[in-house]
C-alpha cells in the first residue's frame, strides 16, 4: 500500500520537517555510519548524509527508492538504498553508530521484533532516534476514522500508535537502552483551501488511503468521504495566513544503547 499515491509529495508537503529534527536530536555528523529504517523516499537519510554521515536507508517498499534517488541527486549527496523489513533487517549486529526512524518502523506491527532489530544493528553506546505518533494525537483520530474499512491486520499486531506511549517504549527498550528521552512535541500540517482540499491531498498522495478508497464500493467511499471530511473540519483550525492548520503530536525518542560488560 505504500507504493500507492505520491508519498515523496506527501511527505515534502506534510512531514518533510522530521529529518533535519531528527538528525540534531541524534547528533549525526560527520564520520558517522546511519541507518534509516522504514526510510520512505529518504526524508531523515538525505538529511543525515548532508550532515556528512555514511548513510543507508532502507524500507520494505523499494518503490520509494526512485524518487529518494532523484531527491538525493539533487542535493549532491550520496545514499545507499537498500531493500528490507524493519522486523528483520539485513545488517550485521553493531553495524552502525546511530539508527533512526521517522514516522515509519511503527507501521510493522510486531513491536517487538523491530525494537529488538533497532537494538541489534546499532552499537553498543550508540544512538536510537525515533518520531513517533502518541495516543489521543490527531494521527490517532485519522488512522481511526479508516480502520473500519481497511483489511484486518495480521494475528497480533499492534497499533502503531503505540510507539507513542512513554510506557510502551520504556517496555520495548527494557535495560538493553541506558539514556532514554522522550519529548513530546507537535507540528502543523497545512492545507490552503481548507479541510476539503486536506482530504483530497491525502487522497491523492498518501497510500494507506489510496488503498483504501481503491478496495471498497461507491457507497463506502462515500461514506468514509463524510467521515473524513467531518474529521477535517473539526481539527481544522485558520492560521494567521488564512490556510487550514491541523496541529498534529508526537514523541521525539532518542536513546543511547547499554555498552557492553
Amino acid at each position: 500500500m505504500w507504493a500507492l499515491g505520491d508519498y515523496h509529495r506527501f511527505a515534502k508537503e506534510m512531514v518533510w520537517s522530521f529529518g533535519p529534527e531528527l538528525v540534531a536530536a541524534c547528533g549525526i555528523g560527520p564520520g558517522m555510519r546511519v541507518l534509516d529504517v522504514a526510510a520512505g523516499t529518504g526524508n531523515v537519510a538525505l538529511r543525515a548524509a548532508e550532515a556528512g554521515a555514511d548513510v543507508v536507508a532502507s524500507d520494505i517498499t523499494p518503490e520509494q527508492f526512485e524518487a529518494g534517488r532523484r531527491e538525493a541527486a539533487a542535493r549532491g549527496v550520496s545514499v545507499d538504498w537498500v531493500e528490507g523489513d524493519a522486523a528483520a533487517l539485513p545488517f550485521g549486529d553493531g553495524e552502525f553508530d546511530v539508527v533512526t526512524s521517522a514516522a515509519g518502523a511503527i507501521f510493522a506491527p510486531d513491536h517487538g521484533a523491530v525494537a529488538d532489530e533497532l537494538v541489534r544493528v546499532c552499537r553498543p553506546g550508540g544512538t536510537i532516534g525515533m518520531i513517533n505518533f502518541t495516543p489521543g494525537s490527531m494521527a490517532d483520530e485519522f488512522f481511526a476514522v479508516f480502520a473500519r474499512h481497511a483489511p484486518p491486520p495480521p494475528d497480533g499486531a499492534l497499533s502503531p500508535i503505540l510507539w507513542g506511549s512513554e510506557q510502551h517504549v520504556r517496555e520495548l527498550l527494557g535495560d538493553r537502552v541506558d539514556a532514554l528521552a522522550l519529548t513530546r512535541r507537535s507540528y502543523v500540517e497545512r492545507s490552503p483551501a481548507g479541510p476539503r482540499e486536506f482530504c483530497d491531498f491525502y487522497k491523492a498522495t498518501f497510500g494507506p488511503v489510496v488503498g483504501i478508497y481503491a478496495s471498497v464500493p461507491p457507497e463506502t467511499a462515500a461514506e468514509i468521504d463524510r467521515d473524513f471530511l467531518d474529521f477535517a473540519t473539526r481539527r481544522g483550525r485558520t492560521g494567521a495566513d488564512g490556510r487550514t492548520e491541523y496541529d498534529v503530536e508526537y514523541l521525539l525518542v532518542v536513546a543511547r544503547v547499554r555498552e557492553t560488560a
